[in-house]
């Protein structure tokens, strides 16, 4: 039997949600409350449409060619992915029969380590995780959620030497400043599965999505970060021997 999941959209050629130009699944749903984020229309667990991995598929592979020429493939996205474990798991098992890449973006809150979730991580090539907020405190702030499943799953993903880029959006007055930055690096050190840091500054392309739904956007004073500032943020890696990029 297909399983079914629940997606919010669609992207043929997406390019920047992993290496190449990747097939990009947003999935529906989200428990993380980010005050910038930009897909604020993802968030209700039971909104979207429908669909089946092999409707899915059948859509994915008349792209193959571009993804392959690419060194391209599949990226499931959000929303957040791994609240729908078995559909993503299905989904990349099916990508590894067709010798289609696969990438996992999440926030990594994995409520319950079952394990469906390693079967997921099983089929993945590639994860792209991503940290909003190293101390606690300011995650909370930020997210209005804890950061412990996120670590937690930062954690399980080294254990298992799996490839992962941790990704780190630098937002004015949450996550821009120095001390910040140094605690994730020294969290991330550790970690050889760790392949590189992708630094991303605020932007505001979402704000439209909060407005049309009638939400207020609480981040309107805040501007995207200087190159001066991302200069410094990425200096803090490099000094502790971690690859960071923007």
């Amino acid at each position: 039997m297909t399983v079914t999941g629940r997606i919010h959209s669609l992207e043929s050629f997406g390019t920047v949600d992993g290496p190449g130009i990747r097939f990009i699944t947003f999935m529906q749903g989200c428990l993380m409350r980010c005050q910038y984020c930009h897909n604020r229309d993802t968030w209700d667990l039971h909104g979207g449409k429908e669909i089946k991995v092999d409707e899915l598929m059948s859509q994915i592979i008349s792209y193959r060619p571009f993804l392959e020429a690419s060194g391209g493939g599949v990226t499931a996205s959000g929303g957040e992915a791994v609240l729908q474990p078995e559909f993503v798991a299905e989904l990349f098992k099916a990508c590894k029969k067709e010798g289609i890449h696969t990438c996992l973006d999440t926030n990594g809150f994995v409520r319950k380590y079952t394990p469906i979730i390693d079967e997921l991580l099983d089929n993945t090539d590639l994860v792209l995780l991503d940290i909003k907020q190293i101390n606690d405190e300011k995650h909370i702030d930020l997210t209005k959620v804890s950061n412990q499943r996120t670590l937690q799953f930062a954690e399980h993903l080294h254990k298992r030497n799996q490839k992962t880029w941790i990704r780190y959006v630098v937002v004015g007055g949450f996550t821009d400043d120095m001390p910040s930055a140094q605690a994730l690096a020294e969290f991330i050190k550790p970690m050889t599965n760790v392949e590189k840091v992708e630094l991303l500054p605020y932007h505001e392309l979402g704000k439209h999505k909060w407005e049309a739904m009638g939400e207020e956007y609480e981040l309107n004073q805040i501007s995207p970060p200087t190159t001066e500032t991302m200069e410094k943020i990425k200096q803090v890696f490099i000094d502790m021997g971690i690859n960071a990029i923007y």
